[in-house]
């Protein structure tokens, strides 16, 4: 299936740096090719100071769901069952955990302010808090919305956070301990659904979203001021994407969907690369590829997963109808899993589309899943598990766990680890804790 790309150039600002690469790349006396650089050729500093056991951003340090493959996460666990250690997480939120060296941060909201929490990785003793909005909440949206719903992003150095506040969506830094190092205002944000955009780091820079009903914009910032490197104004329409950053079709791209659209961007400079209409309008995942194609999904106004090569065609090689409207999906050796909302677990023949199987887990799904070695850990609203094989011949389930009364937070897993965040409920009280599951025999 073919559809006519469209090359397109919204309004584009530049901000120094960025001239500073144009020109950098421009020179000749600098030997810089001018052919499309290679992943492998890239420079992403951002990825300099951190390890392979760390989970720095949303969807793990490759941005896929991917963790390390050389490790033994637990296949059982309960409330008393293979914990580490658990810890209260005041209020309500629903951004995953990040963890980086000795220190996960999470991001919630309680006593009217935003703010970002810092744990020790080995007890799970809370070592700091710090208000990164006091009041100016906004009220309303959908029903499971929460306040704090962005996963923080850690370059080894700073703490990027998203939230929506005094109807504006606003991007923060913070260093280790918690001190304020910049904020930015991205846009106005008229509240519909909600707001649940993470912010995704690369190179010097750290890219963030604000997609809305009265327009918003997709923003990069420079990491250690804050300032605004290149920015692109949004259409006027709800749209709950976050950025992401895959090596696909030769090169790294910033992949967004939404907005009836999915949009390629040079990360560094913000320059266009192509744009198809080959997405809805409400989009809540973020999109994964083989190398080649890319995979997207979304759930309003109508169900789909598409796949589109990657390289500047504009070719949509398959999509169906199948509702993946919050979980985002998997790629493992060429074969697209995916968790549909319902409760529904699939598997794809990624170049064809070719529905390999598909088995009713049950209960609704809003965490997204972690593949670790040909293992997938998908845990529905309720908090009940599942943990099923990673292969295209049958559906192959491992386990079933349950842990908790509520799972909105996608969970982590590093360090033969996983960290989850969950929500008790005991005498009509609601209480989120912070689960570190591993073998403890």
């Amino acid at each position: 299936m073919n559809r006519a790309i469209k090359f397109y150039f919204p309004r584009l600002m530049v901000g120094p740096l960025a001239l500073w690469m144009l020109l950098l790349f421009a020179n000749p006396e600098r030997n810089v090719s001018a052919e499309p650089a290679r992943p492998s050729q890239q420079q992403d500093e951002a990825l300099a100071s951190l390890k392979a056991t760390d989970w720095p951003w949303w969807r793990g340090l490759h941005r896929n769901g991917v963790a390390s493959a050389d490790q033994r996460p637990p296949l059982s666990w309960s409330a008393t069952e293979n914990v580490i250690w658990k810890c209260p997480v005041p209020g309500h939120g629903h951004g995953s955990p990040t963890l980086v060296g000795d220190q996960i941060f999470l991001a919630t909201c309680h006593n009217d302010a935003q703010v970002v929490l810092c744990f020790d990785a080995e007890t799970g003793a809370q070592q700091w808090e710090q208000v990164v909005h006091q009041g100016g909440l906004v009220p309303g949206g959908n029903q499971k919305r929460s306040q704090a719903a962005s996963t923080v992003a850690c370059d080894g150095e700073r703490l990027f956070v998203n939230f929506h506040n005094h109807d504006a969506v606003y991007t923060t830094a913070l260093d280790r301990d918690g001190k304020q190092i910049w904020q930015t205002k991205i846009s106005d944000y008229v509240l519909h659904q909600g707001y649940g955009s993470s912010p995704a780091v690369f190179g010097p820079l750290v890219l963030v979203s604000a997609d809305n009903k009265g327009g918003g914009a997709i923003t990069a910032l420079e990491r250690t001021t804050g300032d605004v490197v290149w920015r692109h104004e949004r259409p006027e329409a709800p749209n709950y994407t976050s950025p992401i950053v895959l090596p696909v079709a030769g090169r790294h791209q910033l992949v967004f969907t939404g907005c009836d659209r999915v949009s390629s961007f040079d990360p560094l400079t913000g320059t266009p690369l192509w744009d198809i209409q080959g997405a809805t309008t409400e989009c809540v995942t973020s999109v994964v590829t083989d190398g080649e194609l890319i995979y997207s999904s979304g759930g309003y106004p109508e169900n789909h997963i598409d796949a589109i090569r990657a390289d500047g065609s504009g070719e949509i090689i398959w999509e169906n109808n199948v509702r993946v409207y919050v979980p985002s999906m998997l790629v493992k050796d060429g074969y697209l899993f995916a968790v549909a909302d319902a409760g529904i677990a699939m598997c794809f023949e990624g170049q064809t589309g070719k529905e390999l199987w598909k088995a009713r887990l049950g209960g609704t799904f809003t965490a997204s899943p972690v593949l670790v070695g040909d293992q997938i850990f998908a845990v529905n609203e309720s908090g009940h598990a599942f943990v099923f094989k990673a292969t295209p011949d049958e559906f192959q389930l491992v386990a079933e766990n349950q842990l908790g009364d509520e799972v909105f937070a996608s969970p982590i897993c590093c360090r033969n680890r996983i960290y989850m965040r969950v929500a008790m409920q005991h005498d009509q009280h609601r209480q989120e804790m912070l689960f570190c599951l591993g073998e403890t025999q």
